[in-house]
């Protein structure tokens, strides 16, 4: 049942699930207003191609302008679609051409991201309202996942906007002119989630939010803390004082590149691509110019659901990069990325499904690749990797010039049965993972135990590799396991797999459970922030777990603001880390912290 609104600062899990100076790269280009040089931008194509570049985007993009008529009928239809739509076929981009749009309400469902098409956010303006509400769940925002608002600036109507998600939903390039409220009505559940280069004139009032990571942002005021929130780089950030309030907070984001997006050149599409960031704070458009580099459509190979990955591969190989347009795909062999600077951006929760057990994406060891807003559902016959960044052996450095992972999504279950052995590697050293949800399915369909067994969510074996807001759930053995040297992590999530049928089935040896974030034991350096592990064993709640986490004891392995939580006493944890940290225990989900270690 929802938490009551009289406290909504006390979350309760759900019976099925609870839930500034610009450091830019030397080699891009400040675009002054919308030129942008194509021919020195990344991805040029160096032979003639048989595929063409550019074109329509096809059905499932929806683009209004000002004088559109009748957008809200259009907007409502969609949202009916794709409200309960969870595990659904339906995908949707919906477009807003620059202008001003009035008295708006776009409701977004699953599968649904809604975009300005301006260089800056206060381009595109809604006087109204981006909601995500939790009606269609009796009020329980925590599996409002895969929806996204991006690059838009929104006056609310009543001066608060609701943005109430859980998992795979960003909030990435956004102007709130008032408040931001991070809750279904009502103040159900809700287990969150992820802003970025955002900024917010009023108050953000999280209110049930179990967690949430805000980076390179701005707010006017950030009103509780429920379990873990973490800021980086983010104007106005309320003061660290984890655990009471539970505030992880840095004053800025080590490494930074924010996300492709679509946008208009007067009649023409291009694509905007940011430029590298260090020790950043605070939101890029501040002066309405970002810093970066353009493509143009014609750039891109603009794929449609029923392309092969015979068909991507050739469009990569002729020096093309791709444009997923929303929809399924099906590839029967790797999506191969083999050039520097490649670009790969979907639309809508474009999403790959590999067939006969391939791995559905593979990027080479080369710089500048950025993978960014689709989604990889694993098939039915078990894939040994769904998305490998690096071949094994990677050891070019990348730091110059790293490759991005950004709003990729990996599903394992739910829309029928999946496997894998491993959902992704990160072999390439320099890797910034910035937001992905890695998720072995707890509900749905398709689940169980062996039925969508997947081992392992995420192994990083690569160097120097940066998570900022990193989601892994559910898995059968380590959710992470990060082999790399000198890798960071700022705000980690996890559940632990609820559906184990007894203590034999986590056993680890002589350890009870295999920990949500391991650290290899030849690590030398590594460190992490505001991190937090939850078991829900529904199955057979007397299961224990030894530990969240695990990793060498050695003064350059470090982490700061660590917890774990037993949901409503379904399974136990004994310790937080390696053997430290008090037990939870009873059925009262309190969480166990550890302020640093070691």
């Amino acid at each position: 049942m929802p938490t009551s609104p009289t406290n909504p600062a006390t979350p309760e899990p759900s019976g099925v699930r609870r839930r500034a100076l610009l450091g830019a790269a030397a080699a891009a280009p400040v675009l002054a207003g919308l030129s942008g040089t194509a021919s020195a931008a990344p991805g040029s194509p160096r032979r003639p191609r048989a595929l063409p570049g550019g074109g329509d985007l096809g059905p499932n993009v929806i683009v209004f302008d000002p004088s559109t008529p009748d957008i809200q009928a259009r907007l409502d239809e969609i949202f009916r679609q794709q409200e309960q739509a969870q595990f659904g076929t339906g995908r949707y981009q919906l477009l807003f051409k620059p202008g001003t749009y009035n008295g708006l309400n776009a409701q977004i469902g699953f599968y649904t991201s809604i975009s300005g098409l301006g260089l800056s956010p206060d381009d595109t303006t809604i006087n109204g309202d981006v909601t995500v509400d939790a009606g269609w769940f009796d009020g329980n925002a925590t599996q409002n996942f895969w929806r996204s608002a991006e690059n838009l600036a929104i006056v609310p109507v009543n001066g608060t906007n609701r943005w109430a998600v859980a998992q795979a939903a960003p909030f990435r390039r956004m102007h709130v002119r008032g408040g931001l409220n991070l809750a279904p009505a009502g103040y159900g559940w809700a287990s969150g989630g992820y802003i970025a280069d955002s900024r917010v004139d009023g108050t953000v009032g999280p209110y049930s939010q179990q967690q949430w990571y805000t980076r390179d942002s701005a707010v006017g005021g950030w009103t509780n803390g429920v379990w873990n929130m973490v800021f980086s780089g983010v104007e106005g950030a309320p003061a660290q004082g984890f655990p009471d309030p539970p505030y992880t907070t840095l004053d800025t984001t080590p490494i930074s590149r924010e996300k492709p997006f679509l946008y208009l050149d007067g009649a023409d599409y291009r694509v905007f691509l940011p430029a590298l960031r260090t020790n950043s704070r605070g939101v890029t458009w501040g002066n309405g110019t970002p810093r970066g580099t353009s493509l143009p459509l014609d750039r891109f190979y603009v794929a449609k659901p029923g392309d092969s990955a015979a068909t991507l591969n050739q469009a990569l190989e002729e020096g093309l990069n791709l444009l997923l347009t929303p929809g399924i795909y099906h590839v029967d062999q790797p999506v191969r990325v083999n050039r520097a600077d490649t670009v790969v951006l979907g639309l809508g929760y474009a999403t790959l499904i590999p067939d006969n057990g391939v791995t559905a994406l593979q990027v080479a060891d080369v710089d500048g690749v950025r993978l960014a807003g689709f989604l990889v559902d694993a098939g039915p016959v078990n894939s040994p990797v769904l998305l490998e960044v690096g071949p094994e052996g990677a050891s070019a450095d990348h730091s110059a010039n790293p490759i991005t992972v950004q709003d990729v999504f990996i599903r394992i279950g739910g829309a029928g049965p999946g496997k894998a052995t491993t959902s992704m590697v990160i072999n390439a050293r320099n890797t910034v993972i910035d937001h992905t949800w890695v998720w072995r399915a707890d509900h749905g369909d398709g689940v169980g135990w062996e039925t969508n067994r997947c081992d392992y969510g995420v192994v990083v074996n690569g160097d120097d590799v940066l998570a900022t807001g990193f989601f892994v759930e559910h898995f059968n053995k380590y959710d992470v396991q990060w082999n790399g040297e000198r890798g960071r992590t700022i705000f980690f999530q996890n559940e632990k797999a609820y559906d184990a049928p007894d203590q034999a089935a986590i056993q680890n040896g002589s350890i009870k459970g295999y920990a949500a974030y391991k650290v290899g034991d030849q690590v030398t350096t590594h460190e992490g922030w505001g991190m937090g592990s939850y078991c829900y064993y529904n199955v057979n709640p007397g299961i224990v777990q030894h530990h969240g986490f695990a990793a060498p004891n050695r003064q350059g392995v470090r982490f700061h603001h660590l917890l774990v939580v037993s949901l409503s006493g379904n399974g136990q944890y004994e310790c937080v880390i390696n053997d430290t940290g008090s037990p939870t225990s009873g059925t009262n989900t309190v969480p166990s912290t550890v302020v640093s270690y070691p």
